[in-house]
């Protein structure tokens, strides 16, 4: 409710006369595609939460993006996330899996509408796995290390004004079949993923 109470105001722009003329006053009509532009260039981040009846997702995502066009945006980004998964003798032998993870990622951002996002992006992240059997006393914990490829998909709803600053929310899932992905549990059951972010946009460069 908040994001959608900021993303309401943030559009609530309105210009005073002769302000579209000045030199410091970037519009989002400029045209596309006649050279980097450093007003298209954004930095910012995700915050993400994932939860079900079993499982327990949180993590933090800075990105460095491009702005290509008015329906497209292009970027990197960094992953560390935590993952639990408590323990019950019907879902996982009463085993409780808990992960922390950093990777790195890509992402695509296309707008059929303004405010209307689909978004993809690969992402490969480095897992530390700590499990701990509730079925002995005491508790028997083993961890392990690994490494798993990721495809996020999802949809989203934001504001966006390049040239400016953006915030969005999106609902994302992992289409790969990797076991050992953190978007995953115990079973493979995918854990969908919501996250919430906004991006500055870098100022243009002064003549």
């Amino acid at each position: 409710m908040l994001l959608a109470t900021c993303f309401n105001a943030s559009a609530q722009h309105y210009y005073r006369e002769g302000e579209r003329n000045r030199p410091d006053t970037y519009e989002d009509d400029q045209t596309y595609g006649d050279g980097f532009k450093r007003e298209h260039l954004f930095i910012g981040g995700n915050l993400g939460l994932g939860y079900d009846s079993y499982s327990f997702n949180a993590g933090i995502s800075p990105e460095l993006g491009y702005s290509i066009s008015k329906w497209l945006d292009v970027g990197a980004l960094v992953n560390l996330n935590y993952t639990s998964v408590r323990a019950d003798p019907y879902y996982n032998y009463n085993i409780r899996q808990r992960s922390f993870n950093y990777g790195v990622g890509a992402f695509a951002r296309v707008y059929p509408l303004p405010f209307l996002f689909l978004q993809a992006g690969p992402e490969y992240n480095w897992i530390h796995y700590t499990l701990t059997d509730f079925n002995t006393s005491p508790h028997n914990s083993e961890s392990f290390n690994t490494n798993a490829a990721s495809m996020l998909v999802g949809i989203g709803y934001g504001q966006r004004i390049v040239g400016r600053s953006s915030m969005h929310i999106a609902l994302m899932i992992d289409l790969l079949n990797s076991s050992q992905s953190p978007y995953r549990d115990g079973n493979g059951a995918l854990i969908p993923v919501l996250k919430a972010g906004f991006d500055i946009y870098f100022h243009p460069k002064k003549h």
